[in-house]
């Protein structure tokens, strides 16, 4: 299936840019599994070409609109957050990179991974949990998993996300796991809630501090004005905003929200990813404060 794409659609920067973590590359085309189907996709100028191990053309389209928020207006959402050089500099480099709406529990799974660790690993973690507790889907003879429901990490237990390499994160998977089986938190209705409403409920979690709540409200809870601020971004705010004295993490939050405004996820996300590739070069213009 071909999909029309908007004006502003960057896919390798979209899915390579840190915040989704079962994608793979491949001839031409990015392999992943979205919302339990095996997709393969890839774009051209104008469109993206889709194939599915499951969905017909409509609801493929549908969940292709969805994911990769389709609906947001990048050129709106860059007026907004090109505050000053350093920020425009990272959107030029990288326009059309878009926040991806993931599946809450996968989400928060990768990110509980995340905790002292790598993009690499993150990665080895998600495919083994799939590998090993997901279901099977297979398309044009590739063969992947579904990520497993909680209560699939539930069943599992501890001792075998251990063995799965996910060390001292297999008890905050797990206890996550337990709360979100047993209904003590339903994810989606943090969709509809006051974003520090939605961080706060997160944080009852076991193990999920702030950076990993603003992480899974704003990759998968349309939360765009949450701002995760990892070692990327601070090194960004501490070179281009703060003279290397950067505020507590809330009061730097509040500040994002005031500066770049709804949108501070989205100014994060080319922050992050454009620190992490070396992109932020630009010297001489007056920090912002």
């Amino acid at each position: 299936m071909k999909l029309h794409i908007p004006e502003y659609f960057d896919l390798p920067s979209t899915l390579e840019s840190g915040q989704a973590h079962r994608w793979k590359y491949e001839n031409g085309w990015y392999w992943g599994v979205v919302y339990g189907d095996l997709i393969k996709i890839r774009q051209t100028q104008s469109e993206v070409e889709i194939l599915s191990s499951l969905r017909d053309p409509d609801n493929l389209k549908s969940l292709i609109q969805w994911y990769f928020r389709m609906d947001d207006n990048l050129d709106e959402i860059y007026k907004m957050i090109r505050k000053d050089d350093y920020i425009s500099g990272a959107i030029n480099r990288h326009c059309g990179l878009r926040i991806l709406r993931q599946e809450p529990w996968e989400c928060l799974s990768a990110f509980i991974c995340s905790a002292t660790s790598s993009i690499s690993r993150i990665h080895k973690n998600m495919e083994s949990m799939s590998d090993s507790l997901g279901e099977s889907l297979v398309l044009d003879g590739h063969l992947r998993s579904t990520f497993p429901t909680p209560e699939q990490i539930v069943t599992a237990g501890e001792s075998k996300l251990r063995e799965l390499g996910l060390g001292f994160r297999a008890k905050y998977l797990h206890r996550a796991a337990i709360a979100i089986a047993e209904g003590g938190l339903d994810l989606g209705e943090l969709r509809y809630i006051d974003y520090w409403d939605a961080k706060a409920k997160l944080m009852e979690l076991s193990g999920i501090g702030p950076k990993i709540a603003d992480c899974v409200l704003v990759f998968s809870l349309d939360k765009l004005e949450a701002f995760p601020i990892d070692r990327w971004v601070s090194r960004a705010l501490e070179k281009f905003y703060f003279d290397d004295c950067i505020p507590s993490y809330q009061d730097t939050v509040v500040w994002a929200h005031d500066y770049f405004g709804c949108y501070a996820g989205y100014a994060q996300q080319y922050l992050f990813h454009d620190q992490r590739l070396g992109g932020l070069h630009v010297k001489g213009v007056s920090h912002r404060k």
